[in-house]
């Protein structure tokens, strides 16, 4: 038999932890009442209320003006007895049940890293903490992927959703690879049985549809396994360009390349019916970036300074990153890399703020900050060392443009404020991360700060869990000794299970959505946390 495991604070698979926690900012992500003392919100019944047990009467006996034709209690005794005798059954009056003052016990939380399943157990999604979760399976995996924009308006909350995304695939042969466009429509609210606590009786109509998604792509051949794929920014509440101007992305290929294609006829193709592919425009790359001479890489992040002014920063495993620019004329790779580190680049984040300036991080466990303009191409301020192992991927806050999150080999998740980093030629001490959390057991395969909430990231990592935070949640100090909870760091708001979790997005555009990519598809949800 198989056991399926639920708990109070979860359902085992995907999972919301509701200990006690307060907010300093005005904006709470999670709101719930003291009174629970970090127990899971109480459910609602049919009726709302409970029967209460008639008072003793005060007042004498009662004279009833039927008295004659009511049995006396010996009778029924006797009717009773005689019933038995004569071999037939009656009804029998049985006591009133009353309702339990006592709350049912609350289930075991099952905690990941303490916890583990045994062979006859599995676990389910707890539908009731997803405002939306939907999945969709894919013919080959795909490592990376980057959310596209669209002109469907921002900060999006009305259902159903329409997400757009650009991929590339890890085939089994490097001819069988492909980059892949799609739209998927229909993303409509998670359904939830009558009794959930947090049922909305005034849903509008179309939220609450139960339909499938609708999933539509176009693709083109990529010679190679996709190691990452970025997409070009475009400007927020801006229209999308019209037609005939490209919109970029570039894969970092398996191969050692790096191929920067014209997305534009694959989402026109998707968007306007009966529009023909133009295939001389899609089938090939507009650049190829060879100055990696084959090497193979992983980072790559984009900037922009205008839609005729691109820079893509790209970092190969022999620790060089190489910038690339576009003109009116086209693209240029600079032929001078930027050299510092001396191990693996893993991820690569442009300043939010300024321009000329980018962030890299690499298995040699240090944190580089660099100037373009900086002759030699050496760092000018780094964080040596940021892990006790690899760092494999980094975040730049778009909002709070002094604190860039890291995350590690060894598990760990490190916020670091970039104004405690050390000039390089300085005798300053190696900076302290500002909060540091080793929730995670596994390598983080991914971490991005939210676009619009300057306290809440996400992460994601090789146990299978892609975890939510928020750096504004601080322990109740008089209910820190919760002993189901007690291991849980407070700012942990979620945690969301998928398998083999390579690579998350927040969507820029829908509000608190997330879009994740593992070995056996896309999973795209939000949740009560966020």
């Amino acid at each position: 038999m198989v056991n399926i495991l639920r708990s109070s604070y979860l359902t085992t698979k995907f999972f919301l932890f509701l200990h006690p926690m307060s907010k300093r900012s005005a904006t709470e992500a999670v709101s719930m009442s003291s009174k629970n003392e970090g127990q899971p919100l109480s459910k609602i019944t049919s009726s709302g209320l409970r029967r209460d047990a008639p008072a003793e009467d005060e007042i004498g006996e009662f004279e009833d003006a039927w008295e004659d034709e009511i049995e006396e209690d010996e009778d029924v005794v006797d009717a009773e007895a005689d019933s038995k005798d004569d071999g037939m059954d009656i009804d029998q009056v049985m006591p009133a049940i009353e309702e339990s003052e006592e709350p049912p016990a609350a289930p075991d939380v099952f905690i990941p890293g303490k916890h583990t399943l045994a062979e006859d157990e599995i676990l389910e999604p707890d539908e009731s903490v997803y405002i939306m979760r939907h999945t969709t399976g894919v013919d080959w995996p795909c490592l990376s992927f980057d959310t596209l924009r669209d002109n469907l308006g921002e900060e999006r909350q009305r259902f159903p959703h329409t997400v757009w995304i650009v991929t590339g695939t890890q085939a089994d042969l490097a001819k069988n690879n492909e980059l892949i466009v799609y739209k998927m429509g229909s993303l409509h609210k998670t359904q939830k049985t009558s009794d959930d606590d947090d049922e909305d009786e005034d849903d509008e109509d179309d939220d609450a549809l139960d339909e499938d998604p609708i999933i539509e792509f176009r693709s083109i051949p990529h010679l190679g396994g996709v190691n990452r794929i970025r997409a070009q920014p475009l400007p927020a509440s801006e229209p999308l360009p019209p037609h005939t101007q490209p919109y970029h992305a570039a894969t970092w290929a398996e191969t050692g390349n790096v191929h920067i294609w014209d997305l534009r006829p694959l989402i026109e193709s998707l968007e306007t019916p009966g529009y023909s592919l133009d295939k001389s425009r899609s089938s090939k790359p507009v650049f190829t970036i060879n100055a990696h001479e084959r090497t193979e890489g992983f980072a790559m992040d984009w900037a922009s300074s205008g839609s005729s002014s691109l820079r893509l920063l790209t970092g190969d495993i022999q620790s060089k990153i190489f910038l690339t620019t576009s003109t009116v004329s086209g693209f240029n790779v600079l032929t001078q890399p930027f050299t510092s580190h001396t191990s693996s680049i893993e991820d690569i984040q442009w300043s939010p703020v300024e321009p000329i300036i980018f962030a890299s991080c690499s298995s040699d466990k240090t944190i580089q900050i660099w100037d373009v303009r900086i002759k030699g191409r050496q760092s000018v301020a780094g964080i040596d060392p940021a892990h006790e192992s690899d760092v494999n991927v980094i975040s730049w806050n778009k909002s709070t443009s002094n604190l860039l999150v890291s995350g590690g080999d060894e598990g760990g998740i490190k916020v670091w404020d970039l104004r405690n980093v050390k000039k390089k030629g300085t005798s300053s001490p190696t900076p302290i991360p500002i909060a540091s959390f080793d929730w995670h057991k596994e390598p983080i395969t991914s971490i991005e700060w939210h676009p619009n909430d300057s306290s809440t990231f996400a992460a994601s990592s090789a146990d299978n869990i892609v975890s939510l935070w928020d750096l504004a949640v601080e322990q109740d100090d008089d209910e820190m000794n919760e002993s189901s909870t007690s291991d849980v760091p407070a700012q942990m708001l979620f945690n969301h299970h998928q398998k083999d979790i390579k690579e998350i997005h927040w969507h820029p555009q829908i509000s608190g959505a997330i879009i994740s990519t593992g070995s056996e598809g896309f999973d795209v949800f939000s949740t009560i946390a966020t």
